[in-house]
């Protein structure tokens, strides 16, 4: 089976036609500011990797394809509150 990948931006990606595919490799890292290879690793990266995309550049990704908050990430994070925490007096967050 295929590991998931932590992001959507490959799916996204594939689903624009072959105009807007091609725009969109050169405008995406002149927007976000990074190098062609960085970019093409951002849409790499697997669940469970411990690289990842910096929280404002994912949230630009996210404009740029028209997704809300969140949308992008293929993974959810299950956490307790803070308050729970002290009260047990253990960390426990672990990403899915």
């Amino acid at each position: 089976m295929k590991e998931l990948r932590k992001y959507k931006i490959d799916e996204l990606m594939n689903a624009l036609n072959l105009p807007g595919y091609k725009a969109a490799l050169k405008i995406i890292p002149e927007v976000l500011d990074i190098a062609f290879n960085t970019f093409h690793n951002y849409r790499k990266l697997k669940i469970g990797d411990k690289q990842d995309i910096p929280h404002e550049l994912v949230r630009k990704l996210e404009i740029l394809f028209k997704l809300k908050q969140g949308e992008l990430a293929n993974f959810s994070v299950e956490c307790k509150s803070l308050d729970e925490f002290i009260h047990e007096g253990k960390p426990d967050c672990k990403p899915f």
